[in-house]
């Protein structure tokens, strides 16, 4: 006899048992308490949340020989069927391999019929995102005038590949990833009933793992409990499961902070050989960036945030009074963005590596240690004022920059007006303006006839060797801190001054 899985075993079978979505759960429970049952359900969601198991258990709730009730008795004969799946009023169907429009006519011809023991017919479709267009399109003509003694459930983790036309025939619940602090008290109760040990961190890492599925986590738990041991560790789940250990985390800090290249081709290398799972040393990595800046800015009150083991906080606060709060949150944000370009790259551990490289080379790739943009991370307007002291103004446009162009073209050469518009500060005589006005050819200005007109002002070097304009901003374009900007903002140079003959 075939061994019953852990997630089998342990499937709820009422819906006070199911875990989480409590607002879904008490809605079902009073239909079919009322019996006021809608002919067609739409239950979308992510993989492992509850969307098949619900399903089933309302099937058995309307169908109970004892209903209409708010749940299954679990005693009667359509409830032990509907269970064990041997129920003829009740279809499961499997949308990835029923695409097409024959076997959607098909059961149009069967739910037809009265049903032969049970109140209603039920028939679950999972995966029904697969259903072909002309399958949607049979289906419905059914859910427009469907059988009174009929209900349609339909599960997908896709709901926008839905046609409108169904969706708006259906009533359409969307079912929440579970809190991990939810997934860890399951998976604790199914312990309990299993009658083994535990620690606490250990289950914290599985539910972490899984993400917010429940399904995905009592396979994890099932993967663990198959060492056999009668109390499991961290450690052991970190080993079976190919999850980082925290030192693989301090060592990516430590390499990151002292710019080891070393150390960083090792961690990745370490990563790789072990066989570990990237995305959750990414997920875990991002955590840590996090925690991070937590204790950087609470200190010792962020504790009770981070839900750490006391010695791996007091460690994770020293890195956190190390780092600049700029650059914590820069990096934060560096993991975060990351993880999709290393994870949907054909070579993941170069791009693993590069991503390590680039927080650990963070302070000269943005410059944010050694004050050249001061704060640029925080706000446009510091990097404003930054980019002013590099000596160009209005990196930026705005509508007082756009006016103020328009103010310089209509107003004429020598009139004693500043040209520069009114978004621009007050220079000394000495420095370059660009207007474009037109100059006249007696004032032994240099013309450029494609470009604007550079205009000097009261620098009397003569005009010879003065570059154009399209010179200048081909040469302020090269600057590092410029170009940084422009990307940025996506930012264009307005106007250019400098002093002296420079």
């Amino acid at each position: 006899m075939a061994k019953v899985s852990l997630t089998a075993r342990y499937r709820p079978q009422t819906f006070s048992q199911v875990v989480g979505q409590d607002y879904i759960k008490s809605i079902l429970s009073r239909a079919a308490a009322e019996d006021k049952i809608a002919p067609a359900y739409l239950f979308s969601g992510t993989r492992g949340v509850g969307k098949t198991t619900i399903a089933r258990i309302l099937a058995k709730a309307i169908n109970c020989e004892h209903g209409p009730a708010p749940e299954p008795c679990n005693r009667c004969a359509h409830c032990v069927q509907i269970t064990k799946g041997a129920a003829t009023d009740v279809m499961e169907i499997d949308g990835a391999s029923h695409t097409g429009v024959d076997n959607v006519r098909k059961l149009r011809e069967e739910v037809a019929y009265a049903p032969l023991s049970c109140r209603y017919k039920v028939v679950i479709i999972d995966e029904a995102h697969m259903l072909s267009k002309s399958a949607f399109n049979a289906l419905l003509k059914t859910l427009e005038e469907p059988p009174k003694h009929c209900v349609f459930i339909m599960a997908t983790t896709e709901p926008e590949k839905f046609p409108i036309t169904i969706i708006s025939r259906c009533q359409h619940y969307v079912f929440k990833r579970i809190p991990q602090n939810e997934l860890i008290s399951h998976l604790q109760s199914v312990l309990e009933a299993e009658k083994v040990d535990y620690e606490p961190q250990a289950l914290a890492l599985i539910a972490r793992r899984g993400a917010g599925s429940v399904r995905d986590s009592m396979s994890l738990l099932a993967q663990v409990l198959a060492l056999g041991e009668k109390k499991f560790t961290a450690k052991d789940v970190r080993n079976v499961l190919g999850l980082a250990g925290q030192e693989f985390f301090f060592q990516a800090i430590e390499a990151i902070y002292n710019q080891d290249l070393a150390l960083l081709h090792q961690v990745v290398g370490d990563l790789q050989n072990q066989g570990l799972d990237l995305g959750f040393f990414l997920r875990e990595f991002a955590l840590c960036w996090r925690n991070l800046f937590l204790l950087a800015r609470a200190g010792q009150q962020a504790k009770n945030i981070i839900d750490l083991p006391e010695e791996e906080v007091d460690a994770w606060l020293e890195w956190a009074r190390r780092f600049p709060l700029s650059r914590i949150h820069a990096s934060w944000q560096m993991v975060l963005e990351g993880q999709k370009n290393v994870l949907k790259s054909l070579e993941p551990g170069l791009a693993l590596e590069l991503l390590l490289l680039n927080l650990a080379y963070l302070p000269e790739l943005l410059p944010v240690a050694r004050g050249e943009l001061n704060g640029a991370l925080n706000s446009k307007g510091d990097v404003r004022q930054a980019v002013s002291r590099h000596g160009i103004s209005r990196p930026i446009p705005s509508q007082a920059s756009a006016s103020g162009a328009r103010h310089a073209q209509s107003v004429p050469a020598g009139s004693g007006k500043d040209m520069r518009g009114p978004g621009c500060a007050q220079q000394p005589s000495d420095n370059l303006a660009v207007s474009s006005a037109k100059v006249p050819k007696e004032s032994g200005i240099r013309q450029d006839t494609e470009k604007k007109t550079l205009n000097f002002r009261n620098d009397g070097s003569g005009s010879e060797n003065r570059p154009t304009i399209s010179e200048l901003k081909e040469k302020v374009k090269q600057h590092p801190v410029v170009q940084k900007v422009m990307n940025e903002f996506n930012a264009r140079i307005v106007d250019i001054r400098f002093k002296g003959n420079n």
